[in-house]
């Protein structure tokens, strides 16, 4: 692929996504005039209200939404653009999209509960690297699968076992390692903690600090979990009813908030609250 615009892996320019009308739904605009870049080699985390287009902005940037294959209503770029290492979105052409999800890895929402269940931990994890090159060498390809699940900190003897013998956590590790087995150079993860206990969220916070020291991407993670996004990200921004509210350090967010939502934000974890997906909706501007 060609490299980054301007050197950042991800470039949103007065990004706009919008659904189109679909049978007796009207069009909708899931975000608006979008503007911020990610560094190489930065974690952005990205926080916002319910409905504030972050899962949007997420299936945009992973190519999923881009796929025309996908049944669901899908998103497009209405205004402005989005360049992913170098490759702007709007108007992508189809056959680069294998390409581009080769070098994109993403973690969806729910990852953990939607894995096939008819499929070996093995077979989950290789099946990318087989999606792409069905003749891929099976002892290469057993290596590789194997790497990767010793990465995400789980033992080998689950490569046989299918996901309903694991436990949560272990079902979004192999989803995160499913995910980063073909060494992406962006990462794409929406709420990679959600659902999974303390114990677990913390070592899978300090998996992607590790992996990301080790494998150099740059990386997009949605979460409410802030003490998640103190250990991942450099840098927040956060999305109230589809506009940018606040971009910067945790610190530099939440020390001086001017946006209303912003405010409570900084109000709930002045409360003690580390997790805040209680905030359904951004208070009236």
């Amino acid at each position: 692929m060609r490299g980054a615009a301007h050197g950042f892996p991800i470039v949103l320019s007065d990004l706009t996504l919008e659904y189109p009308a679909h049978g007796a739904s009207a069009a909708h605009v899931a975000l608006h005039g979008v503007t911020f870049t990610i560094a190489p080699g930065e974690v952005m985390g990205l926080l916002g209200s319910a409905g504030s287009g972050k899962s949007t902005l997420a299936k945009v940037l992973s190519g999923v939404a881009l796929d025309p294959r996908q049944s669901d209503v899908r998103p497009v770029i209405t205004g402005g653009e989005a360049t992913v290492l170098g490759l702007q979105l709007r108007g992508l052409p189809r056959r680069k999209l294998p390409e581009y999800r080769f070098h994109v890895g993403y973690l969806p929402q729910d990852a953990a509960s939607t894995l096939p269940a008819d499929r070996t931990v093995a077979e989950i994890v290789g099946e990318p690297i087989l999606e792409r090159d069905r003749r891929y060498n099976r002892r290469a390809l057993q290596t590789r699968v194997a790497t990767m699940v010793d990465g995400v900190r789980l033992p080998l003897g689950l490569l046989e076992k299918f996901p309903y013998e694991l436990s949560g956590g272990q079902r979004q590790r192999v989803a995160l390692a499913r995910a980063l087995v073909l060494g992406p150079s962006v990462l794409i993860a929406d709420e990679p903690t959600a659902g999974i206990d303390l114990t677990v969220r913390d070592a899978v916070a300090q998996l992607i600090g590790e992996l990301r020291e080790h494998h150099t991407f740059s990386a997009l993670i949605i979460s409410h979990d802030l003490p998640v996004l103190r250990r991942t990200a450099d840098r927040i921004a956060v999305l109230d009813r589809g506009e940018l509210a606040a971009l910067g350090t945790i610190d530099e967010v939440f020390d001086d908030p001017v946006h209303p939502y912003v405010r409570a934000l900084a109000g709930a974890l002045d409360d003690g609250h580390a997790i805040i997906d209680d905030l359904r909706e951004g208070p009236t501007l």
